[in-house]
Formats: C-alpha cells, sequence, structure tokens
C-alpha cells in the first residue's frame, strides 16, 4: 500500500471516529442538529459520485430526496396520534379531514380520490422500501431516456432542474394528498425491530452516522472498482471511451442510480431527524445547493463534499444565529463560495492532496536515504 493511500484510509478511519465519538460532547438538541448536517453529508457524496467522478451535474438531486422523505413520511404520518384520532378504525391523515368530500367516509380508502394511494403505507417497511426504490427506478428510467440519447453537458442540468420543478408543482397542487404547500407535519417515530428513533436521541443520531459511513465507504470502494475507473475515462473523455468498445451509457446510469438511492435514503433519514417533509425539499435553491456543498468540499473528492456540506452548514446556522449577521448570512455564505472558485477551484480536498502530495515529497528523500544507510551498515 503506497503512502498516499495510507493517508488517504487514515482520513477516511478519523472523520468516521470524529462522528462516532460526537454524542460524547453534546446534548440532545446538538445532536439532532448535528444528525442533520450528517444527512447533508450524504448528499455531498452523491453529487460528488455523479458530477466528480460521472462528469454529470445533476440540478435535480432534490427530487431523489425528496421523493425518499415523502414515502417514509406518509407511513410516519399514518403512525400518529393525529391520524389514529379521527374517528376511524383505521388512520387517516388529519389534513383529509380538512380537505374531505362532502359527504365522504373517514376511511383511508375513499376520503377523497386519491387517499387511496396511501393504504399501503400503513406498515412502514413499505415507507422505507420505496423510499429507496422510487428514486431509483426514476433515476434509472431518466437516465435511460437521457444518457441512451447521448445527452450531455448542460443539457442534462436542464432536463434535470425542469423535472424536479414539474415534480414540485404536482405535489404542491395535489393538496387534498399531500397537503400542498404545508408538508406532513405532526409525525410518528421510526420503529425498527421494537426501537423506536427519537429524533433527539443517541440512538437516531447513531443511525445518521452509521448510514454516512457506509455510504462513504461504499462509495469510495465503488470508484475503486473497474466500474469506477471506467467511468472517470468517460468523464474525461466519452467519445474516446465510446470507441473502445465501453457502452458508455450504461455506465452513467448506473452510477446515476446509485446517487439517486443515496439521495432518496438522506431524504428518509432527514424526515426522521426533522420529523416533516415539506415541497421545499423540491425546490431549485435547495438542489443548486447540494452542488455549492460538493464544489467547496471538492467535487473529486467523496470525502471532501462530504466535509464540505457538513462544514457550509455548519457556519450558516452559526451566522444566521449571530444577530449582528442575521439580515448578511446568505450573502457571507455567497461570498464563501466565490472565494472557493477563485483560489480553490478543487475545493477543500483539492487543497488537501495537493498537501499531503508536498509532504510525501518532502519525505521520500529521508525514507530513501535512511533505507541507504540501513544497507550500508548491513554490509
Amino acid at each position: 500500500m503506497s503512502i498516499e493511500r495510507k493517508f488517504q484510509v487514515a482520513a477516511y478511519v478519523l472523520f468516521i471516529a470524529v462522528i462516532f465519538a460526537a454524542p460524547v460532547f453534546g446534548d440532545e438538541f446538538w445532536l439532532n442538529r448535528i444528525s442533520k448536517y450528517l444527512v447533508y453529508g450524504m448528499l455531498g457524496v452523491a453529487i460528488a459520485l455523479t458530477w466528480g467522478y460521472a462528469g454529470i451535474l445533476n440540478l435535480g438531486q432534490g427530487l431523489f430526496f425528496g421523493l425518499g422523505a415523502y414515502m417514509l413520511a406518509m407511513s410516519l404520518k399514518l403512525s400518529s396520534l393525529t391520524s389514529l384520532q379521527q374517528g376511524s378504525d383505521k388512520p387517516v391523515p388529519d389534513f383529509m379531514l380538512w380537505n374531505a368530500e362532502p359527504g365522504a367516509p373517514t376511511e383511508l380508502c375513499c376520503i377523497n380520490k386519491g387517499s387511496f394511494l396511501w393504504l399501503p403505507f400503513q406498515s412502514q417497511s413499505v415507507g422505507l422500501v420505496l423510499g429507496i426504490v422510487l428514486p431509483v427506478v426514476i433515476a434509472g428510467a431518466l437516465g435511460m431516456l437521457v444518457f441512451r440519447k447521448r445527452i450531455s453537458g448542460v443539457f442534462v442540468s436542464i432536463i434535470t432542474l425542469a423535472l424536479v420543478l414539474l415534480v414540485r408543482l404536482v405535489v404542491v397542487d395535489a393538496q387534498p394528498v399531500t397537503n400542498g404547500f404545508n408538508g406532513l407535519t405532526d409525525l410518528g417515530w421510526l420503529t425498527i425491530g421494537g426501537i423506536e428513533f427519537d429524533p433527539y436521541s443517541r440512538a437516531t443520531y447513531y443511525l445518521c452516522a452509521t448510514c454516512l459511513s457506509l455510504t462513504l465507504i461504499g462509495a469510495r470502494l465503488i470508484v475503486e472498482t473497474r466500474a469506477g475507473m471506467i467511468l472517470q475515462a468517460i468523464r474525461d473523455d466519452h467519445v474516446r471511451a465510446r470507441y473502445l468498445g465501453f457502452d458508455v451509457s450504461l455506465y452513467q446510469v448506473f452510477f446515476f442510480v446509485i446517487s439517486a438511492g443515496i439521495a432518496g435514503v438522506a431524504g428518509m433519514l432527514y424526515v426522521v431527524v426533522a420529523e416533516f417533509a415539506s415541497p421545499t425539499f423540491m425546490d431549485l435553491s435547495f438542489s443548486v445547493t447540494m452542488v455549492v456543498w460538493a464544489a467547496v468540499g471538492g467535487r473529486s473528492s467523496l470525502l471532501g463534499a462530504c466535509i464540505g456540506a457538513i462544514l457550509i452548514n455548519m457556519i450558516e446556522a452559526e451566522v444566521s444565529e449571530t444577530e449582528a449577521l442575521v439580515e448578511a448570512w446568505k450573502a457571507i455564505i455567497g461570498l464563501i463560495f466565490v472565494l472557493v472558485v477563485l483560489f480553490m477551484p478543487r475545493g477543500l480536498g483539492g487543497v488537501a492532496h495537493d498537501v499531503l502530495r508536498q509532504f510525501i515529497r518532502r519525505l521520500k528523500p529521508g525514507a530513501a536515504s535512511s533505507s541507504l544507510q540501513q544497507q550500508s551498515e548491513a554490509l
């Protein structure tokens, strides 16, 4: 194993150790906030995977995050007290009563025209499965349509942008089924194997930390496979890769789907931590913000993009809560992004990589002279 490789492994191990040790230093409120940052870190990894390694700038990642969030939120809504106290033997969301058709029975099957779509979500397992499956299926279908047609560059960004805005409009307009602008609130707690994940508990924090760690390790292992190497070759020159006989679109779809799956899991975790799902998840600004996180952290570094997402959100929270800066915090975050793009185009990850290389170069001559001295002493 090379020295550079050892340092990379050490960086991953150190980061994972830090996030698992964090609960020792904070209270419940602080843990809940950090849990959200870890979820954003997963989104940073998802963006780095498609943008940094595949060369696909997806401006609609909020779509997959929002779909994952809504799938689990629907199940948690039906397990909440507000849904169990509506005069029916089976749970019915409270907002459906407010939007019920005159004379409609208080039953999930027929309280309004679209309420039957909620029937499968009476089981939390359905919400968990669909939170991954639905983003993956939509990403696969979109990827096949786009990449098989050899659409690339800014056109992919425009298509993903248009799709997320379209789905957001549908969610907002379907008021009787989705609660429109208000989103889904008053949710129950996620329960797995008899364990209830209170949003402010250590169990929930460790759930987020474990998912982020597995995402980082899994994504790293994938990009280091033969498929990952081919994907980077496609990013650099897709024409040459196609000429060499590689199925370019297949590799692009595969990694696009993996990124969507990560975003879907992140959306579900966010619902567990924040206890709501909102159409704002599918706002253009949120999807663009994810790209900013990856750019600051380093789009070609999975760990860098993850740390960038966490740092930007920590800075944003601190600045926005400072009385003197409450009106200017957005400008400050924008200024940080501009400075990074101008002076650190490869982000924090790129800077760290350059520093590491310089350190190794200085280390090697010393290591070489030490080796020669040992050989001469042996002779």
